[in-house]
């Protein structure tokens, strides 16, 4: 299996396709495979997909992750020093959820790597509101059983643990540094295109806005019918507009 040692991690990741790189950045728990299967697939007839777990996440372990208060900041340095050891010059990004913050951490660290950005279900700050939500699912009993089943497959019994770690690690972050990467917004000098599920029952709809306005030039796409995970449930329509903006 594909592993690169980064910063004393060794960071699983998955790659498919030929040409210009495409760097997907997972979501909370997430990893390369779980999260980007239709673009793992749809994309790589075009690019060079390349999709990691994250340190502590997925294949990527052990061990286990640690929520410190800069873990953001942390992905954004490993996928920089990945891409690297893989050769990779210059690159796009995609990431979601969390990947989506620290996509653009990692595009205003480094502008000279990042040709094309797009985010999606990030928030580059935290509210008492997007704080309470993420509080809300502390408790994987009271989780989908097809979300638990999946994550339970990973990880097994430390699932509640690690999930646990992770609601600690964002009280912690509020409390401290509530400001992800709103700061970095106006560093954003690529080409960037932001997406939004109008449904999405975890993103509130000014966390787009927010990217939107912050960073110069972007473009922002709604789907009305979507939720947090448009890139899976909506993949026809994300595929269709995220290629045409990676090929403009």
């Amino acid at each position: 299996m594909p592993r690169a040692s980064i910063g004393g991690a060794e960071l699983y990741y998955e790659e498919r396709g030929r040409g210009a790189a495409v760097l997907c950045l997972p979501g909370a728990l997430g990893s390369g495979t779980s999260d980007f299967r239709s673009q793992l697939e749809v994309w790589s007839p075009q690019f060079c997909v390349i999709a990691p777990d994250p340190r502590g996440y997925g294949r990527s372990r052990p061990p286990d992750r640690d929520f410190s208060e800069d873990f953001f900041t942390q992905d954004a340095r490993d996928m920089a020093s990945l891409m690297e050891g893989l050769g990779h010059r210059t690159f796009h990004v995609a990431g979601w959820s969390d990947g989506g913050n620290s996509a653009v951490l990692l595009a205003a660290a480094f502008p000279e790597k990042v040709l094309k950005l797009v985010v999606w279900g990030g928030n580059s700050y935290f509210t008492q509101e997007d704080v309470d939500q993420i509080e809300g699912t502390r408790s994987i009993s009271g989780w989908s059983s097809r979300m638990r089943t999946s994550l339970e497959s990973v990880y097994g019994s430390s699932l509640q643990s690690i999930w646990s770690g992770y609601c600690d690690g964002i009280q912690r972050r509020f409390q401290t540094a509530p400001d992800v990467c709103r700061k970095e917004l106006e560093l954003i000098r690529c080409p960037t295109l932001i997406l939004h599920g109008e449904q999405d029952p975890i993103i509130a709809p000014q966390h787009p806005r927010v990217f939107h306005d912050g960073i110069k030039g972007s473009q922002l796409h709604v789907i009305p019918d979507g939720r947090h995970n448009i890139h899976l449930a909506r993949a026809d329509e994300f595929n269709r507009v995220v290629l045409a903006f990676f090929n403009q």
